[in-house]
């Protein structure tokens, strides 16, 4: 496996262009969605957003994750839900892999090399 974890079945997917220093992902992208593998460091807070619908399962590490003004703390084999359009924010204290799902397909552009 590579240092971020992943199989390089994984890293050799191409990379999403997501900026925000210490974060990393690896796209798969459908007609209709988009999965999104994750690496990200202890980067602290990811301030609040929002976008379309999200679903997402902690692989290694912990978050602490606000939806709709409710923080909870997520560890691994957690999943959560964030509907469509609702503000979240997280806060990333040690290091973090997890596997996302956007309903929004063009939610991340591949990162140009």
């Amino acid at each position: 496996m590579a240092e971020t974890g992943y199989p390089e079945m994984i890293t050799h997917l191409p990379q999403a262009d997501i900026p925000m220093a210490g974060v990393r992902g690896w796209l798969s992208q459908a007609a209709d969605h988009q999965v999104v593998f994750l690496d990200i460091d202890p980067i602290g807070e990811v301030p609040p957003h929002q976008h379309g619908e999200q679903w997402g399962v902690v692989v290694e590490g912990e978050m602490e994750l606000t939806i709709g003004g409710e923080t909870r703390r997520h560890g691994p084999g957690d999943t959560y839900h964030i509907p469509a359009g609702v503000e979240h924010s997280a806060r990333f204290l040690s290091h973090f892999r997890g596997i996302d799902v956007f309903a929004d397909a063009n939610r991340y552009k591949v990162r140009s090399t």
